[in-house]
């Protein structure tokens, strides 16, 4: 079965030393030429098992399959057919362009291909202006560029991608995201890590909630928000002349009505996230009829990735 899929692991365990346990019997199936996006709060076990994935550290126990090899004992053939950017930073004190050729020369990239490659790269991520700049000289955003760029020089079956657009505007991150994305169409496997959740609303072919080491939810976008179908948002616009100490009194009112999610004050609107919230209009109303706040409108709302992650993170 491991070899039907670009990553596959059965109950896989990784225990760091003192006994703390980051990955929890997971298991893991990615399809090939799958942009798959593994989310979790920080310490949820995405970057352990990554690098487990990735052959930098082994596993306590269980599998761990990559390009159908095992990580145990073809560390190395799997180190030549994958990309991996990790949060960390890695630089010299070279110029930004010849980091690109240091890289393209480790990977045995021939002359003509990395000199057109390292030029595409410079172009896609906007890197032009500091070509000739030192690596550690240049902006976070900037090294995070390159950090992705340089990936992208040599040929591989499949890339780890754990956090790649940090410190990225956001025309920038979108212009990586669709990268990312064309690659995929020509045939690369991507596992991709982000806290932004519109990137992998936007990008993921499947999305797998990580906590506390394992998944706890996974399945499309859409999957995962119909899964959550009953979770919907109202926002509340209130009355300009509504007094902020009443506001305040309000949210606290609504937050403790069974169903209710959240209740947040924003501006002029109160957003309240409930399940069957349609059948609390009446008493929510009630509340803002207590406290003598006029509302001039409510709509409503599907929930959105970020809702789905939060309500899966804490359940």
């Amino acid at each position: 079965m491991e070899s039907d899929f670009a990553v596959y692991t059965k109950d896989l365990v990784k225990v760091y030393d003192g006994g703390k346990v980051a990955v929890d019997k997971l298991n893991l199936e990615i399809k090939y030429n799958e942009i798959y996006g593994l989310l979790g709060k920080n310490g949820a076990g995405k970057s352990t098992t990554i690098k487990v994935l990735t052959t930098l550290m082994n596993p306590t126990s269980g599998d761990a399959y990559v390009l159908g090899m095992d990580v145990r004992k073809k560390a190395n053939a799997i180190r030549k057919r994958i990309g991996v950017v990790q949060q960390d930073e890695s630089f010299d004190f070279t110029t930004v362009e010849n980091n690109l050729k240091v890289y393209s020369m480790l990977w045995e990239v021939d002359r003509e291909t990395s000199k057109t490659r390292i030029n595409e790269m410079m172009e896609l991520f906007d890197l032009e202006e500091v070509r000739k700049k030192r690596a550690f000289e240049i902006s976070g955003g900037q090294k995070k560029r390159l950090q992705v760029a340089r990936e992208f020089l040599h040929d591989m079956d499949l890339v780890f991608l754990d956090e790649p657009t940090v410190g990225m505007d956001p025309e920038m991150r979108r212009k990586v995201l669709d990268y990312i994305t064309r690659r995929a169409h020509d045939g690369l496997t991507v596992l991709f890590t982000t806290q932004i959740l519109e990137e992998a609303d936007y990008i993921c072919d499947r999305i797998g909630i990580m906590v506390d080491g394992n998944i706890r939810a996974e399945g499309t976008s859409k999957f995962l928000k119909d899964k959550f179908g009953k979770l919907k948002e109202i926002q509340v616009r209130l009355s300009d002349d509504s007094n902020a100490e009443e506001k305040s009194r309000v949210v606290d009112e609504i937050s403790s009505i069974e169903g209710i999610e959240e209740a947040r004050l924003d501006g002029n609107s109160v957003f309240i996230l409930g399940y069957e919230i349609s059948r609390k209009i009446g008493k929510i109303a009630m509340v803002f009829e207590k406290h003598d706040i006029g509302i001039e409108s409510m709509e409503s709302s599907e929930p959105s990735l970020d809702e789905v992650f939060l309500k899966v993170v804490n359940s």
